[in-house]
């Protein structure tokens, strides 16, 4: 079952110890905004997958950062953010790969409670039962002379 979060309230989003921030909700609006972001727009067709992504990620950031905790400048004095601050946090990889792992990627995929798929039989899922019953032993066949 698909379950819809009809409030629409921004989330926290914790990005490494001490570090936290709030993000709209990844809706389509947000998402086809983000597309058609000028940087987006701006990368060049021979760009990597890896370029355009990190061009993606930055643009779907800058709209969706609220706040922060836990993020400041050269001296340690906190700082709101900015397009130039949240672009600058994004080059920080750790940070990067848990805001494409918690924000983006599940926002990308459905969430699926009581799906209608049986467990795995086997590995760490192991649950599923049998559906079918066991086949029979194969007939002998005639043999050619």
């Amino acid at each position: 079952m698909l379950t819809l979060d009809l409030t629409n309230a921004p989330r926290w989003h914790d990005l490494a110890p001490g570090v936290r921030v709030q993000l709209r909700p990844l809706t389509t609006a947000l998402m086809v905004a983000t597309r058609s972001d000028p940087a987006v727009e701006a990368v060049p067709e021979e760009a990597s997958d890896e370029e355009r992504a990190v061009a993606f990620a930055k643009a779907l950031a800058r709209r969706a950062v609220l706040a922060w905790e836990g993020i400041g400048d050269a001296d340690g004095n906190p700082i709101d953010p900015s397009p130039e601050a949240i672009d600058a946090l994004l080059d920080v990889w750790p940070i990067f790969e848990a805001f494409q792992l918690t924000y983006v990627s599940k926002g990308l995929l459905l969430e699926q409670e009581k799906n209608v798929s049986a467990l795995s039989p086997n590995g760490p899922s192991a649950g599923a039962s049998d559906t079918a019953k066991p086949a029979r032993k194969p007939a002998r066949t005639a043999r050619r002379g």
